[in-house]
């Protein structure tokens, strides 16, 4: 269910809850502000989402709020991403959902990085 990005930070989020050891994931990097974790569910062959370790619901919340630390950490984690796992050898998509009409389902800001297939257009009509 798609949340409201502008509501306060809820530490029972499923990635608030991995973020603090309560649930199991598959780490693909990890920074001093930044973890990047394999999808459960992934819609492609690369399938990664890259979250900053702080609390921030959503996009307008982290860049209004993160310390230049955090936002380079975190951008840098997702370039790092996709040399990792191979996705930038033939392009990769990333994507971030911000609220409800965005699509933003957990309320704690990440990015989902896709490659390894052709991904087509942006958006479906």
């Amino acid at each position: 269910m798609p949340i409201d990005a502008s509501l306060p930070y809820d530490e029972s989020n499923i990635l608030a809850r991995i973020l603090r050891g309560e649930l199991p994931c598959i780490k693909v990097l990890e920074t001093g502000h930044s973890l990047a974790i394999h999808d459960i569910k992934p819609l492609a062959p690369i399938h990664v989402l890259v979250m900053p370790k702080g609390a921030y619901v959503s996009w307008d919340d982290f860049s209004a709020k993160a310390s230049e630390a955090e936002i380079a950490d975190f951008v840098r984690a997702v370039g790092e991403v996709g040399r990792m796992t191979g996705a930038s050898a033939q392009g990769y998509r990333v994507m971030a959902n911000t609220g409800k009409r965005g699509g933003q389902e957990i309320a704690h800001l990440h990015v989902h990085v896709f490659g390894g297939a052709p991904l087509g257009p942006m958006l479906a009509r």
